[in-house]
């Protein structure tokens, strides 16, 4: 079986990394792209050799006409998730959203339900979580090679070189280093610590906006306390380079990843003071084959809509809407 996927949003992240990725995974095939410019879609569509006749749309209810159709790809800006995705499942299409799943926690409970109504999967693409290195990691951590844990920590920032991102503003965005990098450090946060620690009970965050006075964050630094009194914390940056890492703190040693979040899967990762072996493989392949797999086996993503609603509530509780801070 062959899942067709529809991509809306051919963006810089869809063409460099969720169409090849598609296209790498064994039963999944790119089918459509819609676009806000039709051009756009023809030059996405034929770089990405799209499998329909005449792929490309700029009317995305259109395309979600096509019985052929199974699943859509959503990586449009943030603030349209939820429409785009409520459209989908009401076509019948299987959703896999970008992230962050949606803008409020309000706006995932009605795609939730929209998903659940008219009986399609919603999976969210966190794809640090196909990363070999931090799959082997966090299994080994579940497994307890580092006993009760306390502590876990994500640094990971980027320079932007002036305001034009669109997750800057308000008209399509909510969130900016939280929305762009944050969330993804948020879900290895919950994803290595949940079994072990239990849910987040307290948030509490420093946001920094007044560099570029943008209404979203430009440094965002967000503490966790999990119900097993363990605790986590993020940083993140759209103001300054740092080096990426992922670091876990338990009683009987420490982990430490340098250098592997981003979209390449490579990277090193210390557990314990020594070296842990891992082949280098392109995560987002991974998260396209396990949705493809959740279809045709017919079980829940391993990112589903669910986990993206608690991230989207974990980031309105550290980021509510504000003015510029200090």
């Amino acid at each position: 079986m062959t899942i067709n996927f529809g991509l809306i949003g051919p963006g810089n992240i869809a063409d460099r990394s969720l169409a090849p990725a598609i296209s790498e995974v064994e039963g999944a095939r790119l089918w459509r792209v819609t676009s806000r410019r039709v051009e756009r879609a023809k030059e996405f569509a034929a770089k990405h050799d799209a499998g329909a006749d005449n792929p490309a749309h700029d009317d995305y209810g259109e395309m979600l006409k096509d019985p052929d159709l199974d699943a859509v790809m959503i990586s449009t800006p943030d603030r349209l998730h939820e429409k785009n995705g409520i459209q989908a499942a009401q076509a019948g299409k299987h959703v896999l959203m970008e992230k962050p799943m949606v803008s409020s926690s309000e706006g995932g409970e009605v795609l939730l339900e929209a998903c659940r109504s008219n009986g399609v999967k919603l999976g969210v693409a966190y794809h640090l979580r196909w990363h070999r290195g931090h799959r082997k990691l966090v299994r080994k951590v579940h497994d307890g090679v580092l006993g009760k844990l306390h502590h876990v920590r994500v640094q990971w920032s980027v320079k932007a070189e002036d305001d034009s991102n669109w997750r800057a503003y308000d008209d399509v965005g909510r969130w900016w280093s939280l929305a762009g990098i944050g969330t993804h450090g948020l879900d290895l946060i919950r994803w290595a610590m949940l079994p072990d620690c239990g849910e987040v009970v307290e948030i509490d965050s420093t946001i920094a906006n007044s560099y570029w006075n943008s209404p979203h964050d430009e440094t965002a630094m967000v503490n966790l306390k999990f119900e097993s009194g363990a605790t986590a914390e993020l940083t993140t940056s759209v103001l300054f380079e740092s080096e990426p890492e992922f670091k876990i703190y338990g009683r009987k040693g420490s982990a430490i990843a340098r250098d592997t979040l981003g979209p390449h899967g490579g990277g090193t990762i210390i557990l314990k003071e020594e070296s842990l072996d891992f082949s280098q493989k392109n995560p987002y392949e991974g998260e396209i084959r396990d949705f493809v797999e959740s279809i045709t086996g017919d079980r829940d993503p391993e990112v589903p809509g669910e986990e993206g609603l608690r991230n989207v509530e974990i980031l309105e509780t550290a980021a509510p809407d504000t003015k510029s801070q200090y």
